[in-house]
């Protein structure tokens, strides 16, 4: 590849790291909080391609004056080549361009043992509100840590995806990102009451009580929580899909 093909793939990935930040695909492989640094990486790679394609046809137009000149030879051949393997930078380029995988789902929540809760008391009333959304890892603590007694009396709602559990009954999941999806785990809930007949991987909003029947993940043997379900519904994919 000449130096100007490497500027091109450097431009491409730099607009391809921009458009999925400015259309939010970003969110399936990192937290939203990491928006403006992405962003900023996808102008400095533009504005770095951009240099370098302005910079070396300058220099292009610079050597074909000086090879116009009567008698000028400099007795080198220009006839060498960049190795073939830089045409491997193409593939996450194209892959970010063509490509938008879905979010971690319940493949992947059946492979991880479940985010343990951390350990804590004297949780924080709930907000008002009947329901209360409450998130699925701030429902897991309340429940396991604190015995259920924050949530005494009240009706949540959960959203989260539907992953099949060691019994065969659905639990309700989200993973959970550190920093990207390569180190998301799972934080699940288990589901007692209404049935529930969405299939794996399908997004619901569930409306419940506390359920105080506590399970064990068979991959990691963490407790898991469990939701008396009342109600629930079927949604679309949230903007943000992890916790």
């Amino acid at each position: 590849m000449s130096r100007i093909t490497q500027a091109v793939v450097m431009l491409l990935f730099g607009g391809a790291i921009i458009k999925s930040t400015l259309t939010d695909t970003f969110l399936r492989y990192v937290k939203e909080g990491l928006r403006p640094f992405l962003l900023g990486a996808g102008l400095l790679l533009v504005a770095a391609a951009i240099m370098t394609i302005w910079y070396d046809l300058r220099a292009a137009r610079r050597t074909r004056s000086a090879h116009d000149e009567p008698g000028h030879d400099d007795g080198h051949g220009h006839g060498g080549h960049e190795p073939r393997v830089g045409w491997l930078l193409l593939a996450p380029v194209m892959a970010l361009l063509l490509l938008s995988p879905p979010a971690l789902g319940s493949f992947a929540a059946g492979q991880s043992g479940s985010v343990g809760p951390a350990a804590a008391s004297d949780y924080p009333p709930l907000p008002a509100g009947d329901p209360v959304e409450v998130g699925l890892l701030d429902y897991a603590g309340r429940a396991v840590f604190d015995g259920g007694r924050s949530l005494a009396g009240r009706t949540v709602k959960l959203t989260g995806f539907i992953t099949p559990g060691p019994d065969g009954r659905p639990m309700l999941a989200r993973m959970v990102l550190a920093c990207c999806a390569a180190d998301g785990r799972p934080i699940k809930v288990g589901l007692t009451g209404a049935p529930i007949d969405a299939p794996p991987d399908a997004w619901v909003d569930v409306v419940g009580v506390y359920s105080p029947e506590v399970g064990t993940d068979p991959v990691n043997q963490a407790r898991l929580a469990y939701l008396e379900v009342r109600t629930w519904q079927e949604i679309d994919e949230p903007k943000q899909p992890y916790a």
